[in-house]
């Protein structure tokens, strides 16, 4: 891989916005270059914009140095920050899979990126041959989701080192869903493969879908090209104290997650009881993609009934399917008494 191929020339050359938090580094007791209102104390100073405290903090948790770690607005902005600093508008391309996380594509049209899809197996499967088919010397991007979304499914782990040994270009690895998977993340190959990007979040086992915190792991090269095209201060000091908080709770996060798989393993006995239930997929995440009878008209009358789930039959490979979260106990009783009742 030669990055500096790889990235937008523009973007290679360019100089980044120095902040004043950037130019000066360590202890003081008067600031005054910054522009800031001295009194309002606790959140008038800006926060520091490489968020190198919380950084430490989740390096310790996941095993990886802070260099290694870019955070943002939720894992849209990461997501949106690979194809601005590798892409260019109306020349470059992205292969992703199909279907998929549909933020890749809405990113990609947002900076008028052609988006290639290459459509799984009938199982949901990645085929390594039948996506490097559709890249050229202009494909700048692979998107893998695993645990896909809406599938649920974890990704065959050698069809992606296939892609990854075999593509020039970047490999982005969604890992939205893996604390949920039986299968270890591919945080322990930063090493091994330097073309490739890790996307965390801590929206689904974490529990902070409202806090908006998003993790990108790769090279230190690549992160450095991260945080030189993001808005200076891109995350607020009231998300980096909060999250830095939340990262002492690792046991209750093991207890949440061992209740979400109790329930998901609920909804896997419950649901096939159910005359309408065609199917129900495997799943390594937080959620059940499920083939009904009829899709439109079960998902309506859910609706009607208060219990709202996300209706996928227009998705590609998901005719007649919902997908189904894992909810609280009472939550999953309420969806299965309401099914029961229709």
């Amino acid at each position: 891989m030669n990055l500096e191929q790889l990235v937008r020339a523009n973007v290679w050359n360019m100089k980044p916005y120095s902040s004043a938090r950037d130019e000066f580094k360590g202890d003081a007791s008067v600031f005054l270059d910054a522009n800031e209102n001295p009194l309002n104390d606790k959140y008038n100073r800006y926060p520091d914009p490489l968020q190198w405290a919380l950084k430490e903090k989740i390096g310790k948790v996941k095993g990886v140095s802070p260099e290694h770690i870019f955070l943002g607005n939720g894992s849209d902005e990461p997501i949106d920050l690979v194809i601005r600093v590798f892409c260019e508008p109306r020349k470059d391309n992205i292969v992703a899979i199909d279907p998929t996380y549909g933020m890749y594509q809405v990113c990609a049209d947002v900076n008028d990126i052609e988006y290639r899809k290459v459509l799984l197996k009938e199982n949901f499967d990645l085929d390594a041959a039948k996506l490097l088919e559709k890249v050229d010397s202009n494909t700048k991007l692979i998107f893998l989701c695993s645990p896909n979304n809406p599938t649920g499914n974890l990704l065959n782990r050698k069809e992606i080192e296939k892609i990854l040994d075999s593509f020039a270009g970047i490999v982005i690895v969604d890992e939205a869903y893996i604390d949920f998977a039986s299968e270890d993340s591919w945080l322990s190959e930063l090493d091994k493969y330097p073309n490739l990007v890790v996307l965390q979040t801590f929206s689904k086992a974490w529990g902070l879908a409202a806090v908006r915190l998003g993790m990108a792991f790769s090279s230190p090269e690549i992160i450095r090209l991260f945080n030189k095209v993001k808005y200076p201060y891109n995350v607020n000091i009231l998300t980096q104290n909060f999250v830095s908080e939340e990262l002492d709770k690792l046991e209750l996060r093991k207890e949440w997650i061992s209740t979400l798989l109790k329930g998901r393993d609920y909804l896997k006995n419950e649901l096939p009881k159910l005359s309408f239930v065609e199917k129900i997929y495997p799943t390594d995440a937080n959620f059940l993609l499920v083939k009904v009878g009829d899709a439109n008209g079960l998902y309506k009358q859910l609706a009607d009934k208060g219990v709202i789930v996300r209706n996928r039959n227009s998705v590609s490979l998901c005719a007649g399917c919902l997908r189904i979260t894992v909810g609280t106990d009472e939550e999953n009783r309420i969806l299965i008494d309401t099914l029961q009742s229709l």
